[in-house]
């Protein structure tokens, strides 16, 4: 079954490929720039498979970058070429004007979305946790996909923007590199990670992401190098002021339930990293007082949110659930394409105010 699933998923694929293959020669035709069709559609293939071919090889990474701007590509033409058309068929304009219309929009959503990716902004919120404790403030982001495109200058705005606000606490809920940690450690990220400053420390979860690149163990050590606790189906109790839970993702099949983490003293605050925010009934009867997630990349590019709502209960930003407050970020980072539009980058600051 799961052949024929993929078969027909990459005849689907390859099928919209060809669509917009065929209109891109449409315009080009029209603007007299048709050349070598045996070329032309052999690099289009390519580069529409480049994002996995490119992960075969070091040699082969220009793919990558090419097939990552290809989903971008893939996504707002298909919608711009099927209005296209029917633009074309329906009045009296030409492929030339209309094709070049259509490329001209996609440059500047193009443009309009790498600025939003690369240009993350501090988003604020404030709890009340019932339960005794000093107030304090937290530092959360998710989902940096750290690597080829979200790299060493994206982490050192974060670096900042978090030191900029003083916090007692940075939680990282996963996806913190894409696949694998290798360019985070070659690239030597971790000093750059190192540089951040929080009261109790900084601590992290694997998402979907480190699974898929297979390399718990090497991640866990470079992370930890880099002063990063990350905590797989732990809980701890950090300076006799609150515990943290770090759930490993759902990815791992075998990962504990949550009612196995949970501390045995219920008068202190109880904080949970988990990346994929599937279930929030279970934190919240179980007595989480905070709750916080990544993934969704809240579609990361429009319309997909409406996809991701539908998902999940909670896609984005802070909802409380009985006495537990979840919060789910966009992410600091991006995943494939390195743009964002109806979203944007983003880190949060939490102050939490304590009833005593």
């Amino acid at each position: 079954m799961r052949i024929l699933f993929g078969i027909l998923a990459i005849a689907i694929y390859s099928g919209i490929t060809f669509y917009l293959g065929w209109n891109l020669r449409a315009w080009l035709l029209s603007i007299q720039q048709f050349r070598w069709p045996i070329v032309y559609w052999t690099f289009l293939f390519l580069v529409s498979y480049g994002y996995f071919i490119g992960k075969l090889h070091p040699v082969l990474t220009p793919l990558s970058v090419l097939g990552s701007y290809w989903m971008f590509f893939l996504q707002y033409g298909l919608i711009l070429c099927i209005i296209a058309n029917l633009i074309i068929k329906l009045s009296p304009l030409s492929t030339k004007m209309v094709g070049t219309g259509v490329v001209g929009l996609l440059v500047i959503l193009l443009i309009a979305g790498t600025y939003f990716a690369y240009s993350p902004v501090v988003r604020n919120a404030t709890i009340e946790i019932n339960k005794p404790g000093e107030d304090m403030r937290i530092v959360m982001a998710s989902d940096f996909h750290l690597g080829l495109l979200s790299g060493t200058g994206h982490l050192e705005k974060f670096v900042k923007l978090s030191n900029e606000q003083k916090p007692d606490l940075v939680l990282l809920p996963g996806d913190l590199v894409d696949d694998s940690p290798q360019r985070f450690i070659n690239k030597g990220m971790g000093e750059v990670m190192k540089n951040l400053q929080a009261t109790y420390g900084v601590y992290g979860v694997p998402g979907n992401h480190e699974y898929y690149g297979n390399e718990i163990p090497e991640f866990k050590q470079a992370m930890a190098e880099s002063d990063v606790r990350i905590l797989m189906d732990e809980t701890i109790l950090v300076d006799n002021r609150f515990y943290l839970t770090g759930r490993e993702d759902l990815t791992n099949k075998n990962r504990l339930a949550l009612n196995e983490l949970q501390p045995e003293n219920q008068e202190l605050p109880w904080f949970v990293m988990n990346h994929t925010p599937m279930d929030l009934d279970e934190p919240a009867n179980l007595g989480v007082d905070f709750h916080v997630s990544g993934h969704t990349h809240r579609g990361q590019m429009w319309p997909n949110h409406f996809i991701t709502e539908r998902i999940f209960e909670l896609d984005y930003g802070h909802r409380q659930k009985e006495q537990m407050h979840a919060l789910v970020s966009s992410g600091f980072g991006f995943w494939g394409p390195p743009t964002r539009l109806g979203s944007q980058s983003e880190l949060w600051v939490i102050d939490v105010k304590f009833s005593e």
